[in-house]
């Protein structure tokens, strides 16, 4: 039995929440209602723009900070290591000391720690810093959902969540699109100035309008520590596995393998003592049931899908040369095709579209794939719009299905199941996104050292071709350069920076076609799944009938 920490409210119905550490749902006016989904949208952006804008200028922040890119890896990394286990503890949190002291305590660290930011002139602290506001950006994804929610009447709160999901979403192309405008202005010290600004707003915003009280129920329990020890580095140290192996290369680097044992190690430690407790934190029970494994796969398969769009497009075209200011109309066409998705998912939710939703979401990768499966070296960002749209749509209509039809698998199990849920969802999209570009980058550079073999093999001086381009290649420098012989190497080494630039196209193309390959064979497994339910439920129908006339 819960304790409750306060008397509980005369809701209604239609009021009371629908567990404790959420607000609870009462009548607005229109006025109020759009103010809500106002403030929800600003926060929503302001926990994700920070690290989107991080990873949209790291190369710059690198250069600023004079970092390797082993060391440059490491700032996003820091960012997802905390993240990513975070929700272990505040879910409880806000259970337990009320939703408005959450929304205000969180938003509060965020601004702390992004004026900690401005005052991070070094590695060290810079990378101490992108750790602190890890953890602070978590509860605010919570709080935008929220706050959104509350737009909408009852009946409707899954198109809230979809919206509100969807706008997360966003951040990601907005960093994209800011970021050129504000660079122009300063240094990259003026990025985090602007999302300095942004929590202050939102923080403001939350003070004036605070969202209605919840039920706070005691949850915290001594054990629900030592857990948290367990878990937390165990995710943290399969995170820096991910975000460094790509870097490092993986055979090379012993350190990776005793990561993974010894986060394997505290894993075991963590799920064999959530067994035995009589109120666990994380209920191992649960996921290790059939249906929680295939969400889990699902999850996990379709971020990894996605993050073909910012590793394949992004850095095929950074290969090409192209820079932040070509790039914002592409992030654009991005922004309005993830908004595009978000509200086609809101607008068509409901119990019987989740899987429909879903199976389009990768039906639009697979188009997006099948689009951009022939990239040249004269691809340009414009070339990309129209396959880009399409999954940057798949982005937006995923994200909200997949996580109500995971919220009522967990709350048909009960309430205290939900923390599990959380953590499990947080883990498939934070490891997924990083699992995907590790997967895909690994895959990138073993084809590009074929390609580049190849290419070498094909490419000898005794060739009328190849002498005829290296002439070309050598005269390009004859304005500036009088001796041939130097002349010479410049246009072998121009030959050979072209056959590494057309090795590196060829592989990028690569990647696309085995992401497409990954999405088909999702989508099988996704129609083949929705046709053996749809069996079992006409089978089930066809008894209960047989049954009634039998009687």
């Amino acid at each position: 039995m819960s304790r409750y920490l306060e008397p509980i409210p005369n809701w209604t119905s239609d009021e009371r929440p629908r567990m404790p550490g959420s607000p609870s749902t009462p009548y607005h006016s229109p006025t109020a209602r759009l103010a809500y989904a106002f403030v929800g949208v600003l926060v929503g952006i302001t926990g994700g723009l920070g690290n989107a804008m991080v990873l949209a200028n790291l190369p710059q922040i690198q250069g600023e900070l004079g970092l390797t890119p082993i060391e440059g890896a490491w700032l996003p990394a820091a960012w997802v290591m905390v993240n990513v286990s975070s929700n272990l503890i505040l879910f409880k949190c806000r259970q337990q000391f009320g939703i408005r002291r959450f929304a205000e305590l969180g938003l509060m660290a965020y601004v702390l720690a992004t004026v900690l930011q401005l005052a991070a002139h070094n590695y060290p602290m810079t990378l101490f810093v992108r750790a602190v506001t890890g953890f602070a950006s978590a509860p605010i994804s919570a709080l935008a959902n929220f706050y959104v929610m509350q737009a909408f009447p009852k009946a409707k709160l899954g198109a809230g969540m979809c919206i509100a999901l969807g706008v997360s979403q966003l951040a990601t192309p907005l960093a994209w699109i800011l970021s050129v405008p504000l660079l122009d202005i300063g240094e990259w010290h003026v990025l985090y100035v602007f999302e300095l600004g942004l929590g202050l707003c939102s923080l403001a915003a939350v003070v004036v309008l605070k969202l209605p009280p919840g039920i706070r129920i005691k949850v915290f329990e001594p054990l629900d520590a030592l857990s948290f020890l367990l878990i937390s580095p165990a995710l943290a140290l399969i995170v820096a596995v991910l975000a460094q192996g790509r870097v490092q290369w993986w055979p090379d680097q012993p350190w990776m393998a005793q990561a993974l044992i010894a986060a394997l190690l505290l894993l075991l430690c963590a799920f064999y003592l959530e067994h035995h407790r009589e109120r666990p934190l994380v209920r191992t029970r649960w996921l290790g049931t059939s249906g929680t494994i295939r969400f889990t796969l699902g999850a996990l398969s379709i971020r990894l899908l996605l993050s073909e769009q910012t590793y394949a497009a992004t850095g095929l075209m950074r290969t090409l040369g192209m820079g932040p200011d070509q790039m914002q109309p592409l992030y654009s066409v991005i922004f309005i095709g993830t908004l595009t998705g978000t509200i086609v998912s809101a607008l068509l939710f409901g119990p019987k579209t989740t899987l429909p939703l879903i199976s389009s979401s990768v039906v639009l990768i697979i188009i997006g794939g099948l689009m951009d499966r022939h990239a040249t070296s004269l691809t340009r960002p414009h070339d990309l719009f129209v396959s880009q749209f399409f999954v940057s749509c798949a982005a937006g209509m995923f994200i909200g299905p997949l996580l109500l039809f995971g919220v009522n698998r967990a709350l048909a199990e009960g309430a205290d199941h939900m923390v599990t849920f959380i953590v499990l969802f947080s883990i498939t999209q934070g490891i997924g996104g990083l699992a995907g570009p590790a997967l895909f980058a690994t895959f990138q550079q073993y084809r590009e050292h074929e390609y580049s073999a190849l290419i070498t093999a094909h490419t000898q001086k005794t060739d009328p071709a190849v002498a005829l381009r290296l002439a070309l290649q050598s005269q390009v420098y004859k304005p500036v350069v009088t001796d041939p012989a130097l002349r010479n190497a410049l246009g072998v080494a121009a030959l050979s920076q072209i056959a590494t630039r057309e090795s590196n196209v060829r592989a990028y193309n690569d990647v696309v076609v085995l992401n497409t390959l990954l999405a088909v064979i999702f989508l099988a497994w996704t129609m083949t799944r929705t046709i053996v339910l749809a069996r079992v439920a006409a089978g089930s129908s066809t008894a209960s009938i047989e049954g009634v006339h039998s009687r």
